[in-house]
């Protein structure tokens, strides 16, 4: 009994041991990952062909490879490198070359490239089209691509970009791949690439290795031009209010929800002279309106003269001018009691009905 017990956990050990192993390689593009997705098929290649083949998993590993100008250094799984990881790969590059694979926006940024990654997906095989690899074709289904100088001219950009002396960043990452790695002129293409120097050190990025600052914001994931392309609509738009907030249309009368009579406003309004007991104003409210009823009767303009007025007036009634100037005049007396404004209202209505009667 005690032996069956030994031998199960000596298995469970096993497996779990084994199920470690298959966990740590099974990244894609992981040089010892036998699956489709893995790159081993590539990391034998390379080996059989001569090229020194040192993988690392982590910053501090890749910090104690040899990095000189016979060196290659590849990265895959370029999506885990943070911020801290890049930089300290960019300062342990030195004189080696440095090829990155299917590097994200904020990792493009990071490495000093002024592009953004397009997504294109190839109908067919893509010649190269630059010299380094005359004749060869890469076949994927889909692939980024950058606008910078570099071979295998896709839609919006290369494939294989090399913005820079000493960097290479490959937007085709399916074509390592141990399914596609046959594939057209996939394998000549990638051992042309990787196996260019003697030695190649196989980065591949660890989690553990990034930090808080680290993390990845969303602006960073944005296309440079955005933000700036948001801040042009904000104030096109701005414009246009203003524009158009100045193209006032017509007029428009609307009726009032109340109507009211002329006599209920006249008798208010007498009301409150009384009530404050302004005599003048109210004795120039009377004249202005026996004027403007005298000159349209006498079809004078509507804005004749006060002197014109009692000129007219006065040839039109016989009455004298002195009288006339005293009731409708610029030089008309002023009110002093309530008695004189009630007598002046008589006076002024008999005097616009000889107007209209004469």
């Amino acid at each position: 009994m005690t032996l069956v017990v030994v031998v199960a956990v000596v298995a469970v050990l096993a497996a779990a041991w084994v199920g470690r192993n298959n966990r740590t390689y099974a990244a894609a593009l992981d040089p010892g990952n036998p699956d489709g997705k893995g790159a081993q098929a590539l990391a034998r290649v390379l080996d059989q062909q001569g090229v020194e083949v040192d993988v690392v998993r982590s910053a501090a590993a890749l910090e104690h490879a040899t990095a000189d100008a016979s060196t290659t250094i590849v990265v895959t799984s370029s999506g885990q490198l943070g911020r801290s990881t890049t930089a300290r790969l960019l300062e342990h590059q030195g004189a080696a070359t440095l090829v990155v694979v299917g590097p994200g926006p904020e990792l493009v940024r990071e490495l000093g490239v002024a592009s953004f990654p397009i997504t294109t997906v190839p109908s067919g095989p893509v010649a190269a089209g630059c010299p380094a690899y005359v004749g060869l074709e890469v076949r994927v289904d889909v692939a980024e691509t950058y606008r910078t100088p570099g071979c295998f001219r896709g839609e919006g950009g290369v494939m294989v970009a090399r913005p820079r002396s000493g960097l290479t960043l490959l937007g085709a990452p399916a074509m390592l791949t141990n399914d596609q790695i046959l594939e057209g002129d996939n394998a000549a293409v990638a051992l042309r690439l990787l196996g260019e120097r003697q030695r190649l050190v196989w980065y591949v990025p660890s989690l553990a290795d990034l930090g808080g600052a680290d993390s990845v914001s969303v602006r960073s994931l944005l296309p440079d031009w955005l933000v700036p392309g948001l801040w042009l609509l904000l104030l096109t738009g701005v414009g246009v209010i203003a524009w158009r907030g100045r193209r006032l249309g017509p007029l428009a009368r609307e009726p009032l929800p109340v109507e009211v009579k002329a006599v209920e406003t006249t008798r208010n309004l007498g009301r409150l002279y009384r009530r404050a007991g302004d005599r003048a104003h109210a004795a120039e409210a009377l004249r202005a309106a026996a004027r403007a009823r005298q000159s349209e009767r006498l079809r004078l303009p509507h804005r004749v003269s006060p002197d014109r007025l009692v000129d007219a007036v006065a040839a039109h009634t016989g009455r004298p001018v002195a009288e006339i100037d005293a009731l409708i005049g610029p030089t008309a007396y002023s009110p002093r009691d309530d008695q004189e404004l009630a007598s002046l209202a008589a006076l002024l209505t008999e005097l616009d009905r000889e107007v209209s009667h004469r």
